[in-house]
């Protein structure tokens, strides 16, 4: 028997067209600039999707770094937050999470993204990164800083979050550098998982690593890295899903049979839940291209019947046996709610 649990949603979007919260180039951090401004709201959203019943819920802190907060500027730090300074408001993170969640069981994931995540404009759909940090070394070394500034805020981070999540990767030697991050700064006693974008027509990162060498990368033993409780995909098109997770099913399948691995991650799943929009770098709007194939279109078969049928087919080719599943950008708490309904309904 399978076992599913259901993750939250997109908090940045949903901020966005719930709440009204505007982001621009003057909120470099996204969602996390919350943290800084207005944690009152983000609390009110992230229990939005606490509400509904979600078993995992991801901190709002997918674009944190040094570098974004040195280029936050606000009446305190008219130059930007410096980095002796960020410590409150990664424990601020935490504590949100924490006073959303309230009495529930409900866990915690922190929230990691890509590097490219991080740029401005952000680069983590197309894996672009800059020279200083355009090789798996440099992108070891700048996750490591980044875990250690979480590790700096808060000691206990062990006890306080159930998950670490590396969200949104786009290359595969960011793939490795993270799983070398985790091992050298000790927090392997934290199930982690990995997640990779695939924005293109194909099934190839952005980078063009496909998904056997992915896998390879994320869940093969590596002697100074640590390894994931999950490998999946996520702030990738829904219409997209089956065939990755059959790719996905067969390269983690040869590799129990080859014995380089004894069971199966848990499978994580996280798709847009867009009407066919993309999301625009350079302009920070969601645009819907032209001509889009109707058969891509959200509004035709629900978000929700559309995940389902794609996890049940899943399911039923047994190649995992745990699954968590939820919504990334422009899925809400009201389409996490149907998921949760649909999935639940059809175990």
């Amino acid at each position: 028997m399978t076992v599913v649990q259901i993750l939250d949603g997109g908090l940045g979007t949903s901020l966005q067209d719930k709440y009204g919260v505007v982001f621009d180039k003057s909120t470099p951090m996204w969602a996390s600039h919350l943290l800084v401004t207005d944690p009152t709201t983000l609390l009110a959203c992230q229990r939005d999707f606490v509400d509904v019943g979600i078993d995992v819920l991801l901190t709002a802190t997918y674009q944190i770094s040094a570098e974004g907060f040195g280029r936050t500027k606000t009446a305190r730090f008219p130059d930007g937050i410096p980095r002796q300074a960020v410590s409150p408001f990664l424990k601020a993170a935490l504590d949100v999470a924490e006073q959303a969640v309230g009495a529930r069981r409900t866990k915690i994931a922190l929230s990691l993204g890509p590097y490219g995540a991080t740029m401005s404009p952000g680069q983590e759909y197309s894996g672009q990164y800059d020279a200083e940090h355009d090789n798996e070394n440099a992108l070891y070394n700048w996750h490591v800083d980044r875990l250690q500034l979480f590790l700096e805020a808060d000691h206990q981070l062990s006890g306080r979050v159930a998950y670490i999540a590396f969200e949104t990767l786009p290359r595969i030697d960011e793939i490795r550098a993270v799983r070398k991050a985790v091992h050298a700064v000790g927090l392997t006693s934290i199930p982690f998982w990995i997640s990779c974008v695939f924005p293109g027509k194909g099934k190839a990162l952005p980078d063009g690593s496909s998904i056997e060498e992915i896998t390879a990368a994320a869940i093969a033993p590596m002697r100074d890295g640590a390894s994931p409780w999950g490998i999946g995909i996520n702030c990738t098109k829904i219409h997209k899903l089956a065939g990755l997770i059959d790719s996905f099913g067969d390269s983690v399948t040869k590799m129990i049979a080859t014995g380089q691995i004894q069971a199966a991650p848990t499978l994580v799943l996280y798709p847009d839940g867009t009407n066919g929009e993309i999301y625009n770098t350079l302009t920070q709007k969601w645009e819907k291209p032209d001509g889009l194939a109707a058969g891509y279109e959200r509004d035709m078969i629900p978000w929700e019947i559309q995940f389902s049928r794609v996890l049940d087919e899943a399911r039923t080719k047994c190649h995992f046996q745990s699954f968590l599943v939820g919504g990334c950008c422009k899925a809400t708490s009201d389409d996490i709610e149907r998921l949760a309904r649909q999935v639940l309904h059809n175990v």
